[in-house]
């Protein structure tokens, strides 16, 4: 007679997060393939076709077979939208538990992580607050909108870039549509989705290393062609592609604002500033359970931690 325990269930929904290189995708293939599941891209760069050697988009190999979902559905040309990317995932995690696969959601992007599985509700647009505010980026730069919104709302002007005007755009449009902070529009944790949170946790001094060799093997790669190849279809006019890490970088030396060492060497600089904006967003939240190490020791210790949640 076996009286050996069947293995516990993983969790519905297993979102991998955690600052930019530090593993994620690899750990999450790898995650996918042991559960059966499938990899849903939070990475809200990589939504964007062409947008590959920059946001170290994994090839075919690289995905080892594993389903992807949501790359390279938006042209570069296209404003992202958190509420679109929300309806989006949340049908792709809908269809895979329909089929009894689990949703292995992915990336650092953590605005869309939560969009994807807590109840957020995004407020809309009023065109005409909007172009004013645009108006006003255009004319005086974001320094003064960013005084503005530290003004009206100090937590989301701590979060949001002084020289993001995008951003400081959509926080104040929202302030003045709904009379409330944006960050307010940011609730505590309502998941509507069982879901586990696992984080990679690397280092700093590590971490630093890694995007180094990341943004040098991108320059060797061929980033400066594919920039020039999306600039052609209109990089240089998307409003969200265009600030991608390492396109702004190489668009500014297109235009002779900078050398191209220069850029390499402010693309490393700015992404070592996003990964630590990252881990914090990341670090906020205690429903992310940290690990740490190489890519077995990661999925050893995922899957242990994967099935104590299902257990407790």
């Amino acid at each position: 007679m076996n009286n050996a325990v069947p293995s516990p269930r993983p969790p519905r929904v297993i979102a991998v997060v955690g600052p930019t290189a530090a593993g994620k995708s690899d750990l999450g293939v790898a995650l996918a393939q042991a559960l059966g599941g499938e990899v849903i891209n939070a990475d809200s760069m990589q939504l964007y076709r062409g947008m590959d050697i920059g946001t170290a988009k994994l090839t075919e190999s690289e995905r080892r077979g594993v389903p992807h979902h949501l790359l390279d559905i938006w042209d570069v040309t296209r404003a992202a939208s958190v509420a679109e990317y929300q309806r989006l995932a949340r049908a792709e995690i809908d269809r895979l538990l329909a089929a009894g696969r689990t949703p292995v959601l992915v990336g650092g992007s953590g605005l869309y992580v939560r969009a994807a599985i807590d109840a957020l509700e995004f407020p809309g647009t009023d065109p005409e607050v909007r172009a004013r505010l645009e108006r006003e980026l255009a004319e005086h730069g974001p320094g003064p909108l960013h005084a503005r919104l530290a003004a009206v709302d100090p937590q989301a002007a701590r979060q949001i870039l002084p020289s993001n005007g995008r951003r400081i755009v959509r926080a104040l449009e929202v302030v003045e549509i709904t009379g409330r902070p944006f960050t307010a529009n940011l609730p505590g944790p309502d998941p509507v989705y069982d879901a586990v949170q696992i984080g990679v946790d690397v280092p700093r001094p590590v971490l630093d290393e890694r995007i180094t060799l990341r943004v040098d093997r991108m320059w060797q790669a061929g980033l400066l062609d594919e920039v020039r190849a999306l600039e052609a279809v209109g990089l240089r006019d998307g409003l969200t592609a265009s600030r991608a890490l390492g396109y702004q970088q190489v668009l500014a030396h297109f235009a002779g604002e900078c050398g191209e060492d220069e850029a390499r060497a402010e693309t490393v600089r700015a992404t070592k500033r996003f990964a630590r904006r990252q881990d914090s967003w990341f670090r906020r939240d205690p429903r992310v359970h940290w690990i740490s190490g190489g890519l077995a020791e990661l999925a050893d210790r995922a899957m242990a931690l994967l099935e104590r949640a299902v257990t407790a």
